[in-house]
């Protein structure tokens, strides 16, 4: 239920004379309380807003501020239900975000709510006082970030020693040269009828199969949505590909990272803008390079 309780706190605000819309701040609000709405960045809801600023750092232009106003009662609940549903990164890093403000009853409830819907609380947050979480976030100078923080991904022992097995090598499905987003002309012929694959950069490294289970067939379009800065100039361009051509279908495929959500929207408004509405298939890649 949606509290319609109002009171005085923290919130963010956004200069709509200095936001250019960019949406780089959209995949570093997982809460969900920012959208891109006739190109500027607006906060679609107090509710969702827990006014922490994570969406400060990204923004370019300095457009985004935390101002103190009368708003409507941040709900965690509420927040927890969008957060849960888009998997354990997302979760993970909402329950960084929390820890690393002190927010510890923001933070108590989110894992209540995990707890209480039978989810999967992440590791250093499934004790009582969630002391072992907030540690680990102290000594973790990404943590705003959880796509970047430094880890190790363990591999059997094993696997080092078995000799390659080429037998098994089906070779680059690649048909199309170049992949780069940046570097694509909308014009071209090789996108006429395309089943398109967008796939986030990182990808093929995670993915072993990444040729045979999803390149096959397809052509491709690569970028990054954390790194690549012209994410405006990327929704035009794709927005032509999918105006001049007739394309069957469309595989998305991007890591777990929060961040690599904005593959997703980059493809949505460029949809929007091209007046399309294409079958999307949507695939998310783990860390371990299993598909999830």
């Amino acid at each position: 239920m949606i509290s319609l309780k109002t009171m005085k706190r923290n919130i963010i605000t956004i200069d709509e004379e200095k936001c250019t819309g960019c949406a780089q701040c959209i995949p570093d609000c997982p809460e969900g309380a920012l959208q891109i709405i006739d190109g500027k960045a607006r906060l679609v809801s107090d509710l969702f807003c827990d006014g922490l600023g994570a969406c400060i750092g990204t923004c370019p232009e300095g457009a985004i501020s935390v101002i103190e106003r009368e708003a409507g009662a941040y709900d965690e609940s509420a927040v927890m239900e969008r957060i849960a549903a888009q998997g354990p990164a997302v979760t993970r890093a909402h329950l960084e975000h929390l820890a690393k403000h002190g927010e510890t009853g923001l933070l108590g409830q989110a894992v209540e709510y995990l707890k209480g819907h039978g989810l999967p609380v992440p590791t250093g947050y499934d004790t009582a006082d969630n002391s072992a979480g907030q540690q680990d976030h102290a000594c973790n100078p990404f943590a705003g970030c959880p796509g970047a923080t430094p880890q190790l991904i363990r591999k059997s022992t094993g696997i080092r020693k078995r000799p390659i097995d080429r037998s098994q090598d089906t070779g680059s499905m690649l048909r199309q040269w170049p992949v780069q987003l940046r570097l694509l002309d909308p014009g071209s012929p090789f996108f006429e009828g395309a089943d398109l694959l967008i796939a986030a950069d990182c990808v093929p490294f995670a993915h072993a199969g990444f040729h045979r289970e999803f390149l096959q067939g397809k052509t491709v379009i690569i970028f990054c949505p954390k790194l690549d800065t012209d994410i405006e100039g990327y929704i035009g361009k794709l927005a032509g590909i999918l105006s001049l051509h007739d394309i069957r279908s469309v595989t998305v495929v991007r890591m777990e990272v929060p961040c690599c959500g904005g593959t997703g929207y980059v493809l949505d408004e460029a949809m929007k803008r091209a007046g399309k509405d294409i079958k999307v298939t949507e695939h998310v890649i783990t860390l371990q390079g299993g598909v999830a």
